[in-house]
């Protein structure tokens, strides 16, 4: 009986773990991985999974978008350049302005497409207008991650469609930390903001009877105060995925979270990766070291009334500003408290 019994307690025990590492498991699964970032710096504020391989979806069209730029600033495009629609091009499925083989748009045109609609066959367009073929530009790609440092990642499309046969492994792979590093790199050094704080626009002006609207993608922008960016992605294989940042008071913060999935593995609309993202901003800003003011020079004549004080913007979180870590990892810290405000319903 007292074997018996302590065989029982064993199972018991064991099913106790089981059960506690599954509750774990999915108490993670709302996403694969996330990191924030001082935009300034570079600093790791806070992360968590911030290597884990995973499809970056739509925001590969970051890394389009970066290549262009070069090529922008090299002289060898201008944003007026005309690129004839191709039929390969107007294939391309997914998200997509319907780009017909019957005609031309400006270079300038096609990049809001894709950074505003997060438009494939736009994306498409581009990458074989600019270097011949789109084989041809994901090997630029791949040159630009070189060059910045993204060591995990792996460009084999300009648009972040997944591969025909659908294995994850043959498609586009990145990781939190290195889109954190192509990010800061596209906000301190071209003008991608220019396109992707935009909430929405017409597409065929003067090209198309009736042109066609456009809706950001990221749902932040003008819901968080400071957001102008960047990019959104979706597929099955890689979760709901959000490159994001925000401004305030000259201080810029980046949030990268890959892999997310509402409760349970739900889809969600990228409900869930919107509120954590929105999360990861707040706790970067509370992150940032406290800005020390410089002394202020003599003033020649009376002194000032000591009494009166400037008033200095602040951001108001729900507990003071913290430090940023020493070592780049997340710490243990109660969640703060947010409120989004869901805009009003249509009638």
């Amino acid at each position: 009986m007292t074997l018996f019994r302590s065989l029982t307690a064993c199972v018991l025990f064991f099913l106790g773990l089981v059960s506690a590492s599954a509750v774990v498991k999915s108490a993670r699964s709302a996403y694969a991985g996330f990191i924030v970032t001082d935009a300034a710096t570079g600093k790791v504020l806070y992360e968590e999974n911030a290597d884990v391989s995973n499809p970056p979806a739509s925001m590969a069209k970051l890394m389009t978008f970066a290549v262009l730029h070069d090529q922008l600033a090299a002289g060898t495009l201008k944003l007026d350049t005309p690129v004839r629609v191709m039929p390969e091009d107007a294939k391309m499925g997914g998200t997509q302005v319907f780009l017909d083989p019957r005609e031309t748009f400006p270079v300038e045109e096609l990049l809001y497409a894709m950074m505003i609609q997060s438009a494939n066959d736009a994306a498409h367009a581009l990458a074989r207008a600019a270097a011949g073929s789109v084989p041809a530009f994901v090997e630029l790609m791949n040159a630009k991650a070189r060059e910045l440092g993204m060591t995990h990642t792996t460009f084999r499309t300009p648009h972040g469609l997944p591969p025909s046969n659908r294995r994850i492994s043959d498609g586009d792979l990145t990781t939190p930390r290195d889109f954190a590093v192509l990010c800061r790199h596209l906000v301190l050094h071209t003008d991608v903001l220019k396109y992707t704080s935009i909430k929405e626009r017409e597409f065929g002006t003067g090209v198309r009877a009736q042109p066609m609207r456009m809706d950001n993608h990221n749902k932040l922008l003008g819901r968080v105060a400071g957001v102008d960016g960047l990019k959104t992605g979706y597929t099955v294989g890689a979760g709901y995925c959000l490159s994001a940042t925000a401004e305030r008071n000259g201080r810029r913060v980046i949030a990268v979270i890959m892999g997310s999935f509402g409760p349970h593995g739900e889809i969600d609309k990228g409900r869930t990766r919107d509120l954590k993202a929105i999360e990861l901003l707040e706790r970067g800003f509370a992150a940032l070291p406290a800005i020390v003011a410089a002394p202020a020079a003599p003033a020649k004549g009376p002194l000032p009334d000591p009494i009166k004080s400037a008033n200095v913007p602040t951001v108001k979180t729900d507990k003071p500003a913290a430090p940023a870590p020493d070592q780049a990892s997340t710490t243990a810290e109660p969640p703060l408290t947010f409120r989004v405000i869901p805009p009003a319903k249509k009638p």
